[in-house]
């Protein structure tokens, strides 16, 4: 490939030299944003804010409900705007001047949460910036996931995918050790003292400047290509857009049902997938005692293993395809899933084994989805249909949580038991959802459209997109 900029021409990632394989820069410089992307997504979103703005003592007893509306109304917003966003970026030829702008805008949500002081009054401060910053996050994350055919082949795809989740989960575990440590602990390492909140406060800071550095270098390096610049199709407004998007629907739907029978396929199986995130700690706590800490604990070790098992199985992703790592994954999970409802009796050791082995098989779902939908796409539409792709996760999002529910309902009448002693059943209702998406996911046929940017002349002897 040849570069421009001051960039030597690099070789292919999967070329051997001197039996060695060498990854060039531009996917390096991808990979990083998802270790950037990490601190919103998993320090903000999962570990420390939300924990924050969820304390009754400060905001009271219903934010934790207010919480919930918030991100619901995110989620509405980018189910809506997602395809039709990531089909603009398509024709525009902008994609990283999208991805720019919202990551951009994350990084200003992330810094506005510092101002989210411990008072009732800012409660819903907090929750407005953390729901429009779950809005940029995801459109960001479209037009990132879009990128991912322009620095890979098809020989290639599932290694750089899942070197750049696996470098995601790795990201936030590091990030998340940095605030724990240094900023949440009451002695922490810079001595914050902890009134006002500030050392929760101070880490959103730190957040804003993690996602800015590290998603600088995607930024610099793959640029848009000035002759796709300004592109614009006729009745391109926005009720064009939405008459283009369902058009393009019906199209796949004619002529490439493949690609809508993953699409709901995978919206069923990583809302499982999701369920084993949002109820992994609630279970972990409630079902087998585990203190607050050990929860930290767990989520750190536990994280660190999904990120090295999806690295490695990005590398078996390209030999056998990413059909069989989901399916076979999934499979792992119902049955690890299994094992810890009925050995639950046995006490935490339980979970820490086979919780963790669970754990392997997580990331590699999650990476192996994004090459199987990379390889079907049409050149040019990437932005649109993984934007469908988030569209079609938001609409079942429902699935997991009300299926936790179910679950423990039934084990309350199936036992007798009140519903803490049954918190253990929660761990059906995940399976259930993972199982129902494996069974969808079966007759799917798994391959690679000629059409696909993975396939295009030359895509064999280049890395990625020259860094203008």
């Amino acid at each position: 490939m040849s570069t421009s900029g001051g960039h030597d021409a690099v070789e292919d990632p999967t070329t051997q030299g001197g039996g060695r394989q060498r990854t060039p820069w531009p996917v390096w410089a991808w990979a990083l944003w998802d270790w950037g992307s990490a601190a919103f997504n998993a320090v903000i979103t999962t570990f420390v804010f939300s924990v924050y703005i969820t304390d009754p003592d400060i905001f009271g007893d219903d934010a934790s409900s207010k919480l919930g509306w918030a991100l619901a109304g995110a989620g509405v917003l980018i189910a809506v705007l997602a395809p039709v966003l990531g089909q603009g970026a398509d024709r525009s030829g902008r994609r990283t001047f999208w991805l720019a702008i919202n990551t951009y805008l994350v990084v200003l949500t992330s810094a506005g949460l510092f101002f989210v002081r411990p008072e009732a009054q800012y409660l819903w401060l907090g929750l407005v910036l953390l729901a429009v910053g779950n809005v940029f996050f995801e459109i960001a994350s479209v037009n990132y996931n879009a990128m991912l055919n322009t620095i890979s082949t098809k020989d290639n795809v599932g290694r750089i995918s899942g070197l750049g989740w696996g470098l995601g989960y790795l990201g936030g575990i590091v990030l998340l050790t940095i605030v724990v440590v240094g900023f949440v602990n009451p002695d922490s390492w810079f001595g914050i003292e902890n009134d006002d909140a500030l050392g929760v406060r101070l880490a959103m800071l730190l957040c804003a400047v993690w996602t800015l550095v590290f998603s600088l270098p995607v930024i610099r390096t793959i640029r848009d290509d000035p002759a796709a610049r300004g592109r614009r199709e006729p009745g391109a407004g926005v009720v064009g857009a939405y008459r283009l998007l369902f058009a393009s629907i019906a199209r796949l739907w004619r002529t490439d049902r493949t690609t809508v029978y993953f699409l709901a396929a995978s919206a069923v199986f990583r809302d499982g997938l999701a369920g084993v995130f949002t109820f992994g700690a609630v279970i972990a706590a409630r079902a087998f005692d585990f203190s607050d800490s050990l929860v930290i604990v767990f989520a750190i070790v536990a994280n660190v293993v999904a990120g090295i098992a999806t690295i490695a199985a990005g590398r078996l992703d390209d030999r056998i395809g990413p059909k069989r790592i989901i399916v076979s994954s999934l499979v792992s999970m119902c049955l690890l899933g299994l094992v810890i409802f009925f050995l639950h009796a046995q006490g935490k050791v339980i979970f820490w084994v086979f919780g963790l082995a669970l754990c392997i098989f997580v990331g590699p779902v999650q990476s192996a989805s994004r090459t199987f939908l990379a390889r079907v796409i049409p050149a040019g539409q990437e932005g649109q249909v993984f934007g469908l792709y988030a569209t079609t996760g938001r609409a079942v999002s429902f699935l997991a949580p009300a299926s936790f529910s179910i679950a423990l309902w039934c084990g309350q009448q199936i036992t007798g038991e009140r519903l803490r002693d049954v918190q253990h059943w929660g761990i059906l209702g995940i399976v259930v959802v993972l199982a129902v998406g494996l069974a969808l996911l079966v007759p799917v046929r798994q391959r690679v459209n000629p059409d696909s940017a993975l396939t295009r002349p030359g895509a064999a002897e280049s890395s990625g997109p020259a860094a203008r």
